[in-house]
């Protein structure tokens, strides 16, 4: 076998590149300009969706000592327990809730004081009153705000407890109303 002259057999490895070596890729310079705008961009729509929806709620809530929550009646309250979707126990306190104030009522807030035997409070709840919605094919509780009391108007209502204490003496808690919006 001749070779050409001037010509050399290089021996493997020698070359600037090896055959089987991984191809050296440039790095890339990025920009992080525009996954700060992005992250500013998601930032400032989560503040303006929980900013509207705090505006939403009506700001004239009554304060403990306004004159209008004794305007506000519960009556003929009653207890009942059934089972829910998942076999455990579930109270409800219901009854007639009663506006007696000059406003319309969009939302309210009752106390409710289990007691023990010796009428000490075995256990104290402060829930949202759900009232009878109107219209619906079948009984269905649901927010003051969906079906409004007008002045001088009454509904029933629901409260719902899924735990009540082992200490309770078994008599209908006391119930009083110690928020009210409009």
């Amino acid at each position: 076998m001749t070779r050409p002259a001037g010509s050399k057999i290089s021996r493997m490895g020698d070359s600037e590149q090896q055959p089987f070596s991984p191809v050296r890729e440039q790095e890339e310079k990025r920009s992080w300009t525009p996954m700060a705008v992005g992250v500013v961009l998601v930032v400032a729509a989560i503040a303006a969706v929980v900013l509207a929806g705090r505006a939403g709620k009506s700001s004239a809530n009554a304060s403990p000592g306004d004159p209008n929550l004794a305007k506000l009646q519960i009556s003929d309250l009653h207890m009942a327990t059934a089972q829910n979707f998942a076999g455990n126990s579930v109270t409800y306190i219901e009854g007639k809730i009663s506006n007696h104030s000059d406003h319309k009522v969009t939302g309210a807030r009752v106390e409710v004081l289990f007691k023990n035997p010796i009428g000490e409070i075995a256990q104290k709840e402060v829930l949202p009153v759900a009232v009878l919605l109107p219209n619906t094919p079948y009984v269905d509780y649901g927010p003051l705000d969906r079906a409004p009391l007008a002045p001088s108007q009454a509904s029933d209502f629901r409260l719902t407890l899924e735990h009540i204490s082992a200490d309770w003496d078994g008599q209908v808690p006391q119930v009083r109303v110690v928020t009210v919006a409009y």
